[in-house]
Protein backbone atom coordinates (compact mmCIF):
# COMPACT_ATOMS: atom_id res chain seq x y z
CA UNK A 1 0.00 0.00 0.00
CA UNK A 2 1.52 3.37 -0.78
CA UNK A 3 1.47 6.11 1.54
CA UNK A 4 3.28 9.86 1.22
CA UNK A 5 5.94 8.15 3.64
CA UNK A 6 7.02 5.14 1.15
CA UNK A 7 7.15 7.89 -1.23
CA UNK A 8 9.34 10.39 0.29
CA UNK A 9 11.51 6.99 1.39
CA UNK A 10 11.55 5.56 -2.37
CA UNK A 11 13.35 8.91 -3.78
CA UNK A 12 16.91 8.24 -1.32
CA UNK A 13 20.01 8.14 -2.33
CA UNK A 14 21.46 4.39 -2.78
CA UNK A 15 25.26 5.16 -3.76
CA UNK A 16 27.21 9.26 -3.03
CA UNK A 17 25.09 9.68 0.55
CA UNK A 18 26.19 12.84 2.43
CA UNK A 19 27.51 10.70 5.13
CA UNK A 20 29.52 8.58 2.35
CA UNK A 21 31.12 11.60 0.96
CA UNK A 22 31.58 13.43 4.62
CA UNK A 23 33.71 9.97 5.74
CA UNK A 24 35.24 9.74 2.10
CA UNK A 25 36.70 13.21 2.41
CA UNK A 26 38.21 13.12 6.23
CA UNK A 27 40.06 9.60 4.77
CA UNK A 28 41.10 11.96 1.94
CA UNK A 29 42.36 14.20 4.61
CA UNK A 30 44.43 11.46 6.57
CA UNK A 31 46.28 10.33 3.39
CA UNK A 32 44.40 7.17 2.72
CA UNK A 33 43.66 6.55 -1.03
CA UNK A 34 40.37 4.47 -1.88
CA UNK A 35 38.38 3.24 -4.94
CA UNK A 36 34.72 3.24 -4.92
CA UNK A 37 31.98 0.96 -4.83
CA UNK A 38 34.14 -2.16 -5.27
CA UNK A 39 32.87 -5.98 -5.05
CA UNK A 40 35.13 -7.70 -2.72
CA UNK A 41 33.19 -11.31 -2.58
CA UNK A 42 30.51 -12.87 -4.68
CA UNK A 43 27.11 -10.48 -4.00
CA UNK A 44 29.58 -7.93 -2.16
CA UNK A 45 30.09 -4.62 -3.23
CA UNK A 46 31.68 -2.15 -0.18
CA UNK A 47 30.55 1.37 -0.62
CA UNK A 48 34.37 2.07 -0.48
CA UNK A 49 37.86 -0.12 -0.37
CA UNK A 50 41.14 0.73 0.33
CA UNK A 51 42.79 -2.19 -1.75
CA UNK A 52 46.57 -1.38 -0.74
CA UNK A 53 45.52 -2.47 2.93
CA UNK A 54 42.62 -4.91 2.05
CA UNK A 55 39.95 -2.90 4.08
CA UNK A 56 36.84 -2.78 2.55
CA UNK A 57 34.12 0.18 4.09
CA UNK A 58 30.65 0.02 4.61
CA UNK A 59 28.26 2.87 5.16
CA UNK A 60 25.09 1.97 6.49
CA UNK A 61 22.70 4.17 6.96
CA UNK A 62 20.70 4.28 10.93
CA UNK A 63 17.12 3.95 9.39
CA UNK A 64 17.67 1.00 6.73
CA UNK A 65 20.08 -1.20 8.35
CA UNK A 66 18.27 -0.97 11.90
CA UNK A 67 21.44 1.65 13.91
CA UNK A 68 20.36 0.20 17.81
CA UNK A 69 20.74 3.78 18.48
CA UNK A 70 18.53 5.37 16.07
CA UNK A 71 17.10 2.58 14.17
CA UNK A 72 13.35 2.56 14.43
CA UNK A 73 11.87 -0.55 16.27
CA UNK A 74 8.53 -0.39 16.28
CA UNK A 75 6.74 0.17 12.63
CA UNK A 76 3.05 1.16 12.91
CA UNK A 77 1.06 1.70 9.79
CA UNK A 78 -0.79 -0.67 7.05
CA UNK A 79 2.94 -1.51 5.88
CA UNK A 80 4.41 -2.36 9.56
CA UNK A 81 5.08 -6.18 8.89
CA UNK A 82 6.37 -5.17 5.68
CA UNK A 83 9.35 -2.31 7.03
CA UNK A 84 9.92 -5.03 9.86
CA UNK A 85 10.69 -7.43 7.54
CA UNK A 86 12.43 -4.92 4.64
CA UNK A 87 14.85 -3.76 7.68
CA UNK A 88 15.84 -7.42 9.36
CA UNK A 89 16.36 -8.88 5.77
CA UNK A 90 18.82 -5.87 5.29
CA UNK A 91 20.91 -6.69 8.77
CA UNK A 92 20.81 -10.65 7.60
CA UNK A 93 22.70 -9.54 4.44
CA UNK A 94 24.74 -6.82 5.64
CA UNK A 95 26.08 -10.22 8.00
CA UNK A 96 26.13 -12.38 5.18
CA UNK A 97 28.02 -9.59 3.17
CA UNK A 98 30.70 -9.16 6.51
CA UNK A 99 31.46 -12.65 6.15
CA UNK A 100 31.77 -13.20 2.48
CA UNK A 101 34.21 -10.31 2.35
CA UNK A 102 36.30 -11.48 5.80
CA UNK A 103 36.78 -14.71 4.06
CA UNK A 104 37.85 -13.03 0.99
CA UNK A 105 40.58 -11.55 2.76
CA UNK A 106 39.24 -8.02 3.35
CA UNK A 107 39.32 -6.47 6.83
CA UNK A 108 35.47 -4.81 6.82
CA UNK A 109 34.48 -1.79 8.46
CA UNK A 110 31.25 -1.07 9.26
CA UNK A 111 30.26 2.70 10.10
CA UNK A 112 26.38 3.87 11.01
CA UNK A 113 25.23 7.26 9.41
CA UNK A 114 25.00 8.39 12.69
CA UNK A 115 28.74 8.25 13.34
CA UNK A 116 29.55 10.39 10.68
CA UNK A 117 27.19 13.34 10.93
CA UNK A 118 28.59 13.24 14.42
CA UNK A 119 33.01 13.30 13.62
CA UNK A 120 33.68 12.37 10.53
CA UNK A 121 37.15 12.72 11.28
CA UNK A 122 36.88 10.07 14.49
CA UNK A 123 34.83 7.64 11.81
CA UNK A 124 37.32 8.22 9.79
CA UNK A 125 40.43 7.45 12.07
CA UNK A 126 38.56 3.82 12.68
CA UNK A 127 39.33 3.17 8.88
CA UNK A 128 42.71 4.09 9.25
CA UNK A 129 43.08 2.12 12.38
CA UNK A 130 41.74 -0.73 10.52
CA UNK A 131 44.25 -0.26 7.19
CA UNK A 132 47.50 0.38 9.35
CA UNK A 133 46.49 -2.77 11.47
CA UNK A 134 45.86 -4.86 8.42
CA UNK A 135 49.37 -3.78 6.97
CA UNK A 136 51.43 -7.30 7.06
CA UNK A 137 54.50 -7.27 9.15
CA UNK A 138 57.80 -8.54 7.94
CA UNK A 139 58.18 -11.87 9.92
CA UNK A 140 62.24 -12.10 11.66
CA UNK A 141 64.10 -9.40 13.18
CA UNK A 142 62.40 -6.30 14.21
CA UNK A 143 62.00 -3.62 11.51
CA UNK A 144 65.21 -1.84 10.79
CA UNK A 145 65.59 1.49 9.17
CA UNK A 146 67.23 1.37 5.70
CA UNK A 147 70.49 3.01 5.75
CA UNK A 148 71.19 6.74 4.21
CA UNK A 149 73.91 8.38 3.28
CA UNK A 150 73.32 11.07 6.01
CA UNK A 151 72.93 8.48 8.16
CA UNK A 152 76.62 6.85 7.52
CA UNK A 153 79.56 8.00 10.25
CA UNK A 154 83.19 8.41 8.35
CA UNK A 155 85.59 6.58 9.99
CA UNK A 156 89.10 8.45 10.49
CA UNK A 157 91.89 6.44 9.99
CA UNK A 158 93.79 5.28 13.00
CA UNK A 159 97.00 6.71 14.18
CA UNK A 160 98.57 3.54 16.00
Amino acid sequence: MSTPWSTQLRGRRVRDTEPEKALRSAVHALGLRFRLHRKVAPRCTADSVLPRYSVAVFVDGCFWHGCPSHGTRHFRGPNASRWEAKITANMERDARSTEAATDAGWTVVRIWECEVRADAGRAAQRIADAAYRSVPVLSGAPYQPAVSATSKVASAPSSS
